[in-house]
């Protein structure tokens, strides 16, 4: 399984693992703590039974939701000073799964680069964007050297469809964005698909702006 896969499924898990009322409740406390929270704290502050909220929490750290820490409570050190407690905190993870996929992270991060390129050079900032978009999109292709077309457009959240020797993209991963700002979006997406044509080093498709209701702007057609 290719890593977006996995990252994906990973969220989708932790996400039902939050699905559970006694996890989420558990999740929600420890989060509210300043400090690192034991499974006695949160057995007794959520009213539940220690082997409970033991096994609860467990499963929100094997999710990634919840770090695990041990710490001496007593404050004291050496032989005797008794074993460390097993501690819960929240993790740094962050979740988000968005059905049809999205990738307004990667969107935003491009953007920031042109801007500060920008800034910085006095190139436009449009230029940048379209520079940085091609960057990484040959970058992304060239990652797997048996990565298909195919197979990567559909990681990135295109969703592609074959129409004879051509392929139509039946998902914009920039949706909301390119409604916004149709022209800077689609122009930054045009390019990224055309990086990643190079990267994979495919030379019977050229990604053209073919602007259609409910599809990406940019659609693959046979020929250089």
């Amino acid at each position: 399984m290719d890593a977006p896969q996995e990252a994906r499924d990973a969220d989708v898990s932790a996400i039902a693992a939050l699905d559970e009322p006694t996890r989420r409740r558990l999740y929600d406390h420890v989060v509210r703590q300043s400090d690192p929270v034991s499974r006695d704290e949160a057995a007794t502050a959520l009213g539940l039974a220690r082997q409970t909220a033991a096994f609860h929490l467990d499963r929100l750290a094997d999710e990634s939701l919840l770090d695990v820490v041990y710490e001496r409570r007593s404050g004291r050190a050496g032989p005797g000073a008794g074993r460390p407690a097993k501690l819960y905190r929240r993790s740094a993870k962050q979740v988000a799964v968005s059905l049809p996929d999205r990738r307004y992270e990667l969107a935003g991060r491009l953007l920031a680069q042109a801007v500060e390129e920008s800034a910085a050079t006095g190139e436009p900032v449009r230029t940048v964007l379209h520079r940085k978009a091609e960057e990484l999109g040959t970058q992304l292709g060239e990652q797997d050297d048996n990565t298909g077309v195919l197979d990567l457009l559909e990681r990135y959240g295109f969703e592609p469809r074959r129409e004879g020797d051509a392929i139509t993209l039946a998902n914009c991963p920039f949706h909301a964005l390119a409604r916004a700002h149709t022209e800077t979006v689609c122009g930054m997406n045009l390019h990224l698909l055309r990086g990643m044509l190079h990267g994979l080093g495919e030379e019977t498709l050229t990604a053209r702006l073919a602007p259609t209701p409910d599809r990406c702007c940019v659609r693959l057609d046979p020929g250089a």
